[in-house]
């Protein structure tokens, strides 16, 4: 068993950076994790897309803090929750089949390891909610349904703006809560970990926590980081800057936030200290320009998944590719897809990490060069030939080989 550290430095940055709200205390999980006793920690990840991302490193990084203080935790997969889904965003969200679950999980184990060890002396666990909730009976369930009531479920805000905006709210949508709250039971967590969108249903695992096990479960909310496109990142969406792109994309997204989240990605994404942070924002009201800490943002957050050597490299193809415009040679993917074409078959064939509508839209938008011609028309016929060079938003380019 790990020893469990008291280290107040580290203590203190898990109760604070980033973090909304502890229940029922700051105070009081402080002094738990000071007690010396090692505690049960996790935080929960529905499979309803194939990558992980920023936003969930949040998570990870938290119990990574845990990990390193010697306690156990828990990268939970939703795996059986994720069938019917936590519609937090407002939407509904369509019952998911067994095979797009394990595919969309199928790669989350490696994606997370750059972020928590799952091996050495203090291993994370990584633990399927199907092991527990697959087993439940209808008798089980009922059983479950009447730790709570309907005025109960209704005070969450979701369900309350739905109400008011007469949109249907699925019965699914109430058992949600309940299977998230059962995983806390089943295994006998003293914390939970998760973003403020999921505090409703980390209360309610509270809450089963005491009748069931008679344990006072702690729960710890953190901000949200949106997205690039300043939008809340989601798997769904694929909006985010996720954990297995390249270390030029995790960069170049980074670069692509607007001014006015920078400090904010700073300060949740990233450990540059808040001392410094505070005097980049007084910087920038004083007329500084944003780019230098927008760099600095990149960078860290390239740096904290792909490591320092990746991040160096990211930022100065960066800074040769987008600053100074020059088309490097490992910034350039070959291709045999030749011919006369239309514009967005071509990319279409050379680009799958976008679907057709997002490449259609990126050319609408001017996005795309053809030998340093801008194309805006997707549909305009094309001879690619050897030595053709596509410009393909700020940072791609293929060459017909």
């Amino acid at each position: 068993m790990a020893k469990v550290l008291k280290d107040e430095k580290l203590i203190e940055k898990f109760l604070t950076r980033g973090v909304e709200i502890v229940v029922p205390s700051a105070d009081a999980l402080r002094e738990k994790l000071m007690s010396g006793e090692r505690i049960k920690a996790y935080c929960g990840f529905d499979p309803s897309g194939p990558h992980l991302h920023v936003g969930h490193a949040m998570g990870i990084r938290a119990l990574r803090m845990l990990q390193q203080l010697g306690h156990e935790v828990i990268f939970l997969v939703g795996d059986f929750t994720a069938i019917c889904g936590d519609p937090s965003d407002g939407k509904y969200r369509k019952i998911m089949t067994e095979e797009e679950i394990q595919e969309n999980m199928r790669g989350w184990k490696k994606q997370a390891g750059s972020l928590i060890d799952f091996r050495g002396k203090n291993p994370a666990k990584f633990i399927r909610n199907s092991e527990w909730l697959s087993k439940l009976k209808l008798k089980d369930l009922i059983e479950l349904m009447s730790k709570t009531t309907v005025q109960q479920m209704i005070e969450r805000e979701l369900f309350q703006k739905k109400l008011k905006e007469r949109i249907p709210i699925g019965l699914q949508e109430f058992i949600y809560p309940l299977m998230q709250g059962y995983d806390s039971v089943a295994m006998n967590v003293d914390l939970e970990i998760g973003g403020n969108d999921q505090l409703f249903n980390m209360i309610v695992g509270r809450q089963l926590s005491k009748i069931y096990n008679n344990k006072e479960k702690f729960v710890r909310a953190h901000e949200l980081m949106e997205a690039p496109n300043a939008m809340t990142m989601s798997k769904t969406s694929g909006n985010g800057i996720n954990l297995d792109d390249s270390a030029q994309d995790i960069y170049g997204k980074g670069m692509s936030y607007p001014d006015e989240l920078v400090l904010k990605g700073l300060r949740v994404m990233t450990d540059v200290p808040l001392e410094e942070i505070w005097n980049m924002e007084q910087e920038m009201k004083q007329g500084e320009n944003p780019m230098k800490f927008k760099k600095l943002m990149a960078y860290e957050i390239t740096k904290m998944i792909r490591g320092e050597k990746e991040a160096k490299r990211a930022q100065e193809h960066f800074e040769k590719t987008v600053q100074n415009k020059e088309i490097t040679a490992e910034s350039v993917v070959k291709t045999r897809v030749s011919g006369t074409l239309q514009l967005i078959e071509f990319l279409k064939n050379v680009n799958d990490e976008m679907s057709v509508s997002e490449i259609k839209r990126l050319v609408e938008q001017g996005g795309v060069e053809v030998d340093e011609n801008k194309i805006t028309d997707p549909y305009l016929l094309i001879e690619f030939k050897k030595g053709t060079i596509i410009k393909f938003g700020k940072r791609k380019f293929f060459e017909v080989a």
